[in-house]
C-alpha cells in the first residue's frame, strides 16, 4: 500500500510536488503559503548552483512540509518552538521515514536534535535568511545585504551549519555583492 509520503518522494517534477502539497492543505489544513514556495525555491537554488552533494527531490520535499504545522499567530512563542517537532510527528503519520522527519524536525533548533542531518542544515539557512527578506506584518523585510549580515552574526552565531559558508558565496554570487 503506498503512502503519502511515496507517493509525492516519487514526483519528481517541482510544480507537481507543490500542487500535491497545495491540495494537502485544502484537505488537512497545514500550513502552505508562498513563504514556504519562497524558500523552497531557495533551496532548489542553492543545490543547483552552488552543486550542494544532497538528494534534491529529498530536500524540496522537506522544504515543502516542514512547516506543516507552523502556527498562523506568530505570537504564540510556544508554538514557535513546539512547530518543526509537532510537524515532524505529523509527517511521521503520514509515512515518512525517521530521517526525513528528524530533518524537518531539525529545521529550527528548538528540539536540541544532535547529531544534525546535513539536509536540516540547508533547511535551516534558507528559513532563516528567507523569512528576513520577507515582508511580516510587524516589519517590513530586510535588504539581501543586512539578512546576509543578520544571518551571520545574529541568527547563526555561535552554531556549527556545515553549509553557511558555501551559503555566504552563494547569495553574494547570485545578488552580486561582496562577503
Amino acid at each position: 500500500m503506498e503512502t503519502f509520503a511515496d507517493y509525492i518522494l516519487s514526483e519528481e517534477d517541482y510544480i507537481k510536488k507543490m500542487e500535491i502539497v497545495y491540495y494537502l492543505k485544502k484537505r488537512t489544513n497545514i500550513f502552505f503559503d508562498n513563504s514556504v514556495i519562497f524558500k523552497t525555491e531557495l533551496a532548489r537554488m542553492f543545490i543547483e548552483d552552488m552543486n550542494i552533494d544532497v538528494d534534491k527531490n529529498l530536500v524540496l520535499t522537506a522544504s515543502l512540509l516542514c512547516s506543516c504545522k507552523k502556527p498562523e499567530d506568530p505570537k504564540d512563542l510556544s508554538k514557535i518552538k513546539s512547530y518543526a517537532k509537532d510537524g515532524a510527528e505529523y509527517l511521521a503519520t503520514l509515512g515518512f521515514s525517521k530521517k526525513f522527519c528528524k530533518i524537518c524536525e531539525e529545521t529550527n533548533r528548538y528540539s536540541g536534535s544532535t547529531p544534525r542531518e546535513k539536509e536540516s542544515d540547508i533547511l535551516e539557512l534558507v528559513d532563516n535568511f528567507g523569512g528576513m527578506l520577507l515582508n511580516r506584518p510587524e516589519r517590513r523585510g530586510f535588504p539581501v545585504d543586512e539578512a546576509l549580515v543578520l544571518l551571520e552574526f545574529r541568527n547563526m552565531k555561535g552554531k556549527d551549519n556545515i553549509y553557511l559558508d558555501k551559503f555566504k558565496e552563494f547569495v553574494s554570487i547570485t545578488e552580486g555583492i561582496g562577503v
